[in-house]
């Protein structure tokens, strides 16, 4: 498995020795190339996202979909990125100008933050700290302020219903999501994320094999939990186009909707990049403890294995919002509090036993 950390070591031994730069420049110039990186990969990454859901639903749907602009449609996406941009932005009149322009920002940054956080490839996370699940879900959190600004700010009683149902449905849901990253963490004894990925590399090492039925059980709640968190159908209640136009984003256009539109497509991408990591190993190979077959599998990089994990559970979340039909908001709230959240304790306290006892796969 290559390490990347090798060409980022490259690249700043490059600007420190070889261009003489001190380290203000050198961090400066790394960073914001980092930060470059971020933005094109969130931007790649929605045009797919929003590509391939419009698929899947029309296939589910019994239909093909966009075909008209490009090779079939693939084009179709970049026409629609290119209206949104062209589109008027207005103002509504009796709205919080401030929150009113705050709030697609805030959505945005909580969203970006997050995605930084994925491991892509062995050496190639770029937030990567010691206790960097903690920092995940406290910057995923932001994104909950936004959502509520942008109902509360926009002064339409439509937008303020979904911004409350969107904010109760989203904190309640963050309980599940931490609980099982907790679960997980007790059983890696890691919160940094390179750390949980470095735990899951061997035969039969990942997660939801070492950590047999309580690790499953966790990973299966984290699916729920981070596809309510996403809004997304069935517990996309919060945008209830038959009771609330569009919801917290009705007042918005061009880009302003154009920001809560690419959040919640890489949020989508987010809870599965982050399940692909905790859960299945991240970039880490299928190992089955046959060495001419591990030895092949070693070849394939690490970020193939991450974007195959992460957009198989992308398809499959995606099969579950074209599948089941929209949750009330009390059938939503009933689920967390009833169910989720007490079987995320039961097993919590059931891998905490599992790890004391040493029943884990070692």
């Amino acid at each position: 498995m290559f390490d990347f950390s090798i060409v980022t070591n490259w690249f700043d031994q490059l600007l420190r020795t070889t261009l003489s730069l001190n380290d203000f420049w050198a961090i400066l110039i790394e960073c914001v190339l980092v930060g470059v990186f971020i933005l094109a990969a969130y931007a790649l990454i929605a045009i797919v996202l929003i590509f391939m859901e419009r698929k899947v639903c029309a296939y589910f749907q019994c239909r093909i979909g966009p075909m008209r602009v490009g090779f079939w449609g693939t084009l179709q996406v970049f026409a629609d990125v290119l209206k949104m941009l062209i589109k008027e932005i207005f103002f509504v009149s009796r709205a919080d100008k401030l929150l009113y322009a705050l709030a697609p920002v805030l959505v945005i940054i909580g969203s970006v933050g997050a995605f930084g956080f994925l491991p892509w490839n062995k050496g190639a996370g770029v937030l990567d700290f010691n206790v960097g699940i903690f920092l995940l879900t406290a910057i995923s959190s932001i994104g909950v302020v936004g959502i509520f600004l942008a109902g509360w700010g926009s002064n339409n009683k439509y937008s303020v219903v979904s911004a409350m149902r969107a904010a109760v449905q989203m904190i309640s849901y963050e309980m599940s999501l931490c609980l099982c990253l907790i679960t997980a963490v007790i059983l890696t004894g890691t919160m940094q994320i390179s750390g949980i990925v470095e735990a899951q590399t061997g035969p039969f090492r990942w997660l939801i094999c070492q950590g047999h039925v309580p690790a499953i059980i966790a990973f299966l709640v984290f699916l729920v939990a981070g596809n309510a968190e996403a809004n997304r159908g069935p517990f996309d209640m919060a945008e209830a186009e038959s009771e609330l136009t569009a919801g917290h984003h009705t007042e918005y256009s061009g880009m302003g909707f154009g920001f809560f539109y690419l959040a919640e497509y890489l949020n989508l991408f987010i809870i599965s990049g982050i399940a692909a990591t905790v859960f299945l190993g991240g970039w880490a190979p299928v190992n089955v403890g046959i060495s001419p077959f591990d030895q092949l599998m070693d070849y394939i990089p690490g970020i193939v294995w991450f974007l195959g994990k992460t957009f198989i559970i992308v398809f499959l979340l995606m099969w579950v919002r074209w599948t089941f039909p929209r949750l009330r908001i009390d059938q939503i709230l009933k689920l967390e509090w009833k169910y989720l959240m007490p079987l995320s304790l039961i097993n919590l306290v059931l891998m905490t036993a599992v790890v004391a006892l040493g029943l884990y796969i070692k």
